[in-house]
């Protein structure tokens, strides 16, 4: 700014709120379209900035309508503060459906060769195969209340070492005589 100017500068700060909530749009652009600047308002939608009376003030932000306001003229202080409202920008777009198959016919198609049981115990037997059932029970060790018990003991104690390493095991003598056992055992064997 020049010796010469004389435009009468002033400080323009204040809140973008929404219109329907009032409660404040974070981060909404202000741009003082006459000056060529701007800036982005903060968290709490305030903003301040360097404006002349007269200039255009352009406010922007994602889901809302561009809005303008021109600084009046009849401004004798160099301070202006006001809430600016912005409306939400709504806009309808057209459902997207996706299917598995490439058309809604060979869907329908598809639908109608589809064989569901009419009765609810085929329906169980389909779902309690032997064989299904059979590798569900050898592939799960002990029953509930074992499988339960060890995860809670195990969740317990990496709670206990939680932010410290875990203890090692090498003095421990119960965990000696298992491996002990286990060695008696073959289980530590190539297998062929």
């Amino acid at each position: 700014m020049s010796k010469n100017d004389s435009t009468h500068y002033i400080q323009f700060s204040g809140f973008v709120i929404d219109s329907d909530s009032l409660i404040p749009v974070p981060y909404a652009g202000i741009y003082n379209k006459s000056r060529k600047s701007g800036r982005l308002a903060d968290l709490y939608g305030y903003f301040s900035i360097v404006a002349a009376p007269g200039d255009l003030i352009r406010f922007t932000s994602v889901s809302y309508k561009d809005s303008y306001l021109t600084i009046p003229d009849t401004i004798t202080n160099d301070k202006y503060t006001m809430y600016f409202m912005m409306e939400t920008d709504t806009f309808l777009i057209q459902p997207v459906y996706i299917y598995p198959w490439p058309s809604k016919e060979e869907f329908a198609q598809a639908f109608l060769e589809f064989d569901i049981p009419d009765d609810n115990l085929e329906r169980a037997r389909k779902n309690l195969e032997h064989a299904d059932m059979r590798d569900r029970m050898l592939g799960t060790p002990g029953d509930g209340d074992v499988n339960f018990k060890w995860a809670m003991a195990h969740h317990q104690s990496k709670l206990y070492h939680s932010g410290q390493a875990p203890p090692i095991s090498l003095m421990n003598p119960f965990a000696w005589s298992k491996f002990i056992e286990a060695w008696k055992n073959g289980d530590f064997k190539r297998q062929k």
